[in-house]
């Protein structure tokens, strides 16, 4: 089965950043069955057969080292830096970045309740 591309205002991708991301990892590869490749020094997690990309177990360290040890969404935005200026106009904070992926840009930012989300511009 072919992935479908995310619509923008979708969520297109989740990350676990955590102090140990290989006991981690292998904690998912037993319980879930998945599988895992390293990228980066972090991991990419697939299901199924068809080794389907389904989450990313990363090591809390750099620019992620003050992430909380949760699940984090990654939001398909069209227009990062209006994103930005939203959080800020309307009481949240920018956590991390924005930094450039290749083409691509994100960043992470907290709403005023605490809760974390990563906003992702594909390029």
């Amino acid at each position: 089965m072919a992935r479908k591309t995310p619509k923008f205002g979708s969520i297109a991708w989740h990350d676990l950043t955590v102090k140990d991301a290989d006991s981690v990892a292998a904690f998912y590869r037993k319980v879930l069955g998945w599988r895992s490749k390293k990228f980066e020094g972090d991991f990419n997690m697939f299901a199924g057969k068809d080794a389907t990309p389904v989450a990313g177990v990363c090591h809390a360290t750099g620019a992620n080292a003050t992430l909380p040890p949760q699940w984090l969404a990654y939001v398909l935005v069209q227009d990062l830096d209006k994103c930005l200026a939203q959080t800020k106009k309307h009481g949240g904070t920018i956590v991390v970045g924005p930094r450039e992926l290749g083409t691509a840009r994100m960043a992470v930012i907290r709403d005023p309740a605490g809760a974390y989300l990563a906003l992702f511009f594909p390029g």
